[in-house]
C-alpha cells in the first residue's frame, strides 16, 4: 500500500521494481498481494492493454482507522476504552502522546479540531 500511496497509480511491474531492492520477492508474489488488497477493497485497478494499473481506494489515515476498528471489534469486544486502557497500562503511549490525546479530546468537546 505504501508504494501505491507514494507513487500513485502503478502497474504490478512498477510496484515490483520499487519493492525488490529492499525485499526478495517474485513478481508473481507482488501480483498476488495486489490482487488480495483489491479483494479487500483497499485497491482497484484499470486495464492498460494487458497490464493492470492499481490505485489506492483509501488514504493511509482512513485505512489505519479501519484496521484499528477491526482490532477493537476482535480483541476488545468493541470497546475503544478497553483498547486505550490497554495501551496506557502497557506504556505503549508516552506522556506527550497522552497529553496530545487529552488536548484533542478537549478541542473536540468544544466543537473544534
Amino acid at each position: 500500500m505504501q508504494t501505491i500511496w507514494e507513487r500513485g497509480p502503478s502497474s504490478v511491474e512498477a510496484v515490483y521494481l520499487t519493492l525488490v531492492p529492499a525485499r526478495k520477492l517474485k513478481e508473481s508474489s507482488v501480483r498476488t498481494m495486489l490482487r488480495r488488497l483489491e479483494k479487500k477493497n483497499y485497491l482497484s485497478h484499470e486495464s492498460d492493454g494487458r497490464a493492470y494499473i492499481y490505485k489506492a481506494e483509501e488514504r493511509p489515515g482512513s485505512l489505519a482507522a479501519r484496521a484499528v476498528r477491526q482490532i477493537i471489534d476482535r480483541f476488545c469486544q468493541g470497546s475503544v476504552e478497553e483498547l486505550v486502557t490497554g495501551m496506557i497500562d502497557t506504556k505503549l503511549l508516552t506522556e506527550a502522546e497522552l497529553d496530545q490525546l487529552a488536548e484533542l479530546a478537549r478541542k473536540l468537546r468544544k466543537g473544534g479540531r
